[in-house]
């Protein structure tokens, strides 16, 4: 299986820790911007270090939410 992040722009407030957790997957604009992929794993760390839960992981192939949940 796959995972995809994706950033609610409409809740992000733009603190950085998704950027700080996985630059390799963030980056900061006014927003936190998707800009690649990672390990599931490592998806979920960075979604649940947003304060604003503003990150979605999603299984690429269903759509399904794997996290929140």
């Amino acid at each position: 299986m796959s995972y995809v992040p994706v950033v609610d722009p409409d809740e992000c407030l733009a603190h950085g820790d998704c950027v700080e957790v996985a630059p390799e997957v963030f980056r900061l604009d006014d927003t936190a911007v998707v800009i690649g992929t990672a390990p599931v794993e490592l998806l979920l760390q960075a979604a649940e270090a947003c304060p604003a839960v503003a990150i979605s992981i999603l299984d690429e192939d269903t759509g399904a939410v794997r996290y929140p949940s």
